[in-house]
């Protein structure tokens, strides 16, 4: 469908209370993938609160046959895309709907629609309405009844949410099952599924005693890769009801893994959907990585089942509600899972850099929103980074302040209150508060609310004074927040900052504020509150080194003034894992910052960092995984979006020649990393065999960028040799890694090996395309090969995964090989993103988003990038979740009146 011109902005401010509750909804399917017919008959009463009005049902590419008031036919009309009837008589009413869908048009995935041989649904946020007319709006919530009727040899599996009360034969060959959830919903938790699947299933018990049926459904031959998945969802159950009481309410719980699917999976009441990129796992398919997000995204979609779905928004403005409050719980569960401390400040350092990655620019950039936008105009574009990642860290932040009881005891709060409701960031806030009276929260709420309010990732500055006389320290903190689109002036907020200081010789000083009467710890919570303020500590000798922010206590962007000798020792001695890995990060980024400035020579890593560095590896106390994340220099899109007035090409040159320099001169480390860092028991996902696996890839693709660097045929014929011969999917993607992102001779036949090997295995082939368009940029030949891979006979357009893999990768994830002087790169990102919004207009808005901080790149480029949007934006016909991205970028993110 066509939708034209942009919509009308939806304003938070404008919101109001439906006119008409739906209390019940029975729902038939006669299910074909050319013709569905759906009948639904809904029990509806009328707010008494508001003004007899029309009823205003939602409805998108419907084939509308009948409308019944209580038996009755009744006059209608089409009115904005809404079905409007004059207000019946009755306060309660029964309304009769039957319509015809054609779910194999249906290439947008919204609503319901044809993915392989199947049927299936996603409703979040506004599908329901391409299924049958509705009050679609997440405050609006209905217990359903749902019946589906297929032909058995297509669809021998009828799913739907909640539970199963009847199923049976029909005449024809056809069977129908029926479902029942018994706990009301909003539309776009509806869920149903008719195809050809087989489960693999587990009953579990609960604390309560109670017990539960868990299916996972896949195609037929994917069974054998859902195990782990299944145990993720099982430690999920367990770890949800240990940690904040809250159990599984349903006779059953089920995940349905979608080959297409928009998203990454969808909470569904009791039925999961989910890209299979997200279930389907085996050691000889899939790496470590995955492993992790499948244990991550089965976690996320489980633990909405209450904070999402029993506890609901009461408008798509406060989506971060349920997201970011769900994300913030599957890290803690992700960290809880990885078991060690170490391996915990793991999972928090990937999670602040996927925070700093996606959020970081989002928030620079003309999409910038706050957490809890203020208007929108395809609710589509707003699930964001802004919604998900910077939306746990502000839960995080109230978790700091209220410490884990309290967070604990504000959780049972929430749900006393709330539970069935659809309810706002505000009364969640609220119930943490009044659960925690004497916290820095609660006594400080209005001021913390303002993390909901105000878009732009805040900058705190910290600047040292030391007294040798008085043996004193004080710390000055100033915070600002940048401007941002609609947002010019903004307030102080409510900033935790957890901190320490280290004396000249490494150790941890005991910290004692001026008026304290001894030192409490080593470790201090500062709270800040307002643009300027002083702490003073006593008892500091000479030297000591402030370690500010640890484990990233507020998502900010910190600057502390620090030198490199200061950063150094950070590295070296801080306690916190967090900063250690920090400091080496701003190392990096200063190193490559000066060669810009200065010259390639400028760029060079001084001898004490690549000292500090090799005791670092040797260091056989620290963890694998986290030296693995030290080694790791700042990514190019890290690096386009931290510099003002990026060169991609130039950035490229510079980063690469860092590489180099530590392949090289830590080249005897990287030997005897790659010779003690390798697994021997059996292949288990788990953090320390993942972790020990990661350390010595990274060795074997330094050894091999060295040994192409200097003429030696050894390690590349090495690399070649384990990929061929690796037992699980970790160790052989490693090698081939090495030898593509190293140029390397082998690589070529590498890839036709693997191509080969796994053909028929549509998730490792996505890796095969991503491989090619994310490798570094050498002379245009990545963007060459990019656009050859569009006519492999493996690409498919309309599969979003392959889309993601191949054009994201180059668009998103590859800034030298797509930011190019003659702009071919962007005549390419247009075509694909009007291409993509003919058929999937929210894939399409996510592809746009490639050139939002045109405005942060150096010349040429922002001149042909901006042509390049200028271009699409001059297309009619495209969608409203387009043209927002593209209008947004265009007017510098000022908001569309």
């Amino acid at each position: 469908m066509r939708e034209g011109p942009a919509l009308a902005p939806v304003r938070r401010e404008d919101y109001a209370p439906p006119a008409y509750w739906i209390r019940t909804a029975e729902l038939t399917f006669d299910l074909d993938t050319a013709k569905t017919i759906v009948a639904s008959k809904l029990a509806i009463e009328r707010n008494p609160a508001l003004p007899v009005q029309p009823l205003r049902l939602h409805g998108e590419d419907l084939n509308l046959l009948r409308v019944l008031v209580n038996g009755q036919s009744v006059s209608f009309r089409h009115e904005d895309g809404q079905l409007v009837l004059e207000a019946p008589e009755a306060d309660q009413f029964i309304l009769e709907i039957r319509n015809t869908i054609a779910p194999e048009k249906n290439t947008q995935l919204s609503g319901l629609y044809a993915s392989g041989s199947g049927l299936f649904t996603q409703c979040e946020a506004e599908g329901f309405r391409r299924i049958t007319y509705f009050v679609d709006r997440p405050d609006v919530m209905a217990r359903y009844t749902v019946t589906l009727r297929a032909d058995r040899r297509k669809y021998p599996v009828l799913l739907s949410n909640g539970n199963l009360i009847e199923q049976g034969d029909l005449d024809g060959g056809r069977h129908f099952a029926r479902w029942e959830d018994p706990f009301p919903k909003p539309s776009y938790l509806f869920a149903v599924v008719a195809a050809d699947l087989v489960a693999r299933e587990q009953w579990v018990r609960t604390r309560s005693g109670q017990d539960h049926l868990l299916q996972i459904y896949v195609t037929r031959g994917d069974l054998d890769k859902t195990e782990h998945a299944m145990n993720s969802l099982i430690a999920s159950i367990v770890w949800d009801e240990a940690r904040f009481g809250l159990p599984l309410d349903l006779q059953r719980f089920m995940i349905v893994a979608v080959p297409d699917f928009n998203m990454g999976a969808m909470e569904n009441k009791g039925l999961n959907l989910f890209n299979t990129k997200y279930v389907l796992a085996s050691s000889a398919t899939a790496i470590d990585s995955d492993f992790d997000a499948i244990e991550s995204v089965v976690a996320h979609e489980y633990f909405h089942n209450w904070t999402g779905n029993r506890i609901t928004c009461r408008d798509w403005f406060q989506l971060s509600l349920k997201e970011g409050l769900t994300v913030f719980r599957d890290q803690e569960f992700s960290m809880d899972m990885a078991g060690s401390a170490s391996a915990r400040a793991v999972r928090r350092i990937a999670d602040v850099r996927t925070l700093r990655e996606r959020q970081f620019p989002e928030d620079a950039g003309p999409m910038a929103h706050p957490v809890r936008p203020d208007v929108y105009q395809a609710i589509d574009n707003f699930y964001t980074p802004t919604i998900y990642e910077k939306g746990a860290e502000v839960v995080r932040m109230m978790h700091t302040l209220v410490g884990q009881a309290g967070f604990a005891a504000g959780m049972r709060l929430y749900f006393e209150r709330h539970d069935g409701q659809a309810v706002t960031c505000d009364d969640f806030a609220q119930a943490l508060a009044d659960a925690n009276p004497d916290s820095p929260l609660a006594q400080q709420l209005d001021l913390f609310k303002r993390w909901y309010t105000q878009a732009g990732t805040p900058v705190l500055e910290a600047r040292s004074t030391h007294d040798p006389l008085a043996q004193r320290l004080t710390l000055t903190l100033r915070q600002r927040c940048p401007a941002t689109p609609g947002q010019a002036q903004k307030l102080p907020q409510l900033l935790p900052v957890r901190m320490g200081l280290l004396a000249a010789e490494g150790r941890a000083l005991p910290l004692q504020l001026e008026g304290e009467t001894q030192a409490r710890g080593t470790e201090r919570l500062l709270i800040m509150t307002q643009a300027e303020q002083q702490f003073t500590f006593t008892d500091v000798p000479a030297g000591a080194v402030p370690s500010l922010l640890r484990g990233f206590s507020a998502p900010v962007v910190l600057d502390d003034g620090l030198d490199d000798e200061a950063l150094l020792h950070l590295l070296d001695w801080d306690r916190d894992p967090f900063n250690r890995w920090e400091a080496s990060q701003r190392l990096y980024t200063r190193r490559i910052v000066a060669g810009l400035r200065e010259g390639v020579e400028a760029s060079r890593l001084s001898s004490a960092h690549l000292q500090a560095l090799s005791r670092l590896l040797r260091d056989e106390a620290l963890d694998p995984a986290f030296k693995e994340l030290v080694l790791q220099v700042p990514s190019e899109m890290q690096l386009v979006d931290q510099i003002a007035q990026a060169d991609p090409q130039r950035l490229h040159e510079l980063r690469e020649g860092l590489v180099d320099q530590l392949a090289a001169e830590l080249c005897e480390d990287w030997t005897w990393v790659d010779d003690t860092h390798q697994v021997k028991a059996g292949y288990r996902p788990d953090a320390a065999q993942s972790g020990i696996r990661a350390l010595g890839n990274l060795a074997l693709a330094m050894k091999v960028r060295h040994a192409v660097a200097t003429g030696d045929p050894v390690w590349p014929g090495k690399a070649y040799q384990r990929f061929k011969d690796a037992s699980n999917m970790t160790l052989r993607w490693g090698a081939l890694e090495a030898l593509v992102n190293a140029h390397a001779e082998l690589a070529a036949p590498a890839l036709a090996h693997f191509h080969e090997q796994f053909r028929h295995e549509p998730l490792v082939l996505d890796k095969w395309f991503q491989l090619q368009a994310r490798a570094p940029e050498r002379q245009g030949e990545v963007f060459a090969k990019v656009r050859q891979l569009l006519k492999h006979p493996d690409f498919h357009l309309g599969n979003p995964n392959r889309v993601r893999a191949l054009v994201f990768s180059l668009t998103h994830f590859n800034p030298a090989a797509f930011h190019r002087a003659d702009a071919a790169g962007y005549v390419f990102w247009a075509e694909r993103v009007i291409e993509l919004d003919a058929a999937n207009p929210q894939l399409a808005s996510r592809l746009a988003r490639a050139l939002d901080r045109w405005q942060n790149l150096a010349e040429p480029y922002r001149s042909a990038a901006r042509e390049a949007i200028a271009r699409v934006a001059t297309r009619p016909e495209l969608s409203s979740d387009t043209r927002e991205i593209i209008e947004r970028a265009l007017n510098e993110g000022q908001e569309t009146s």
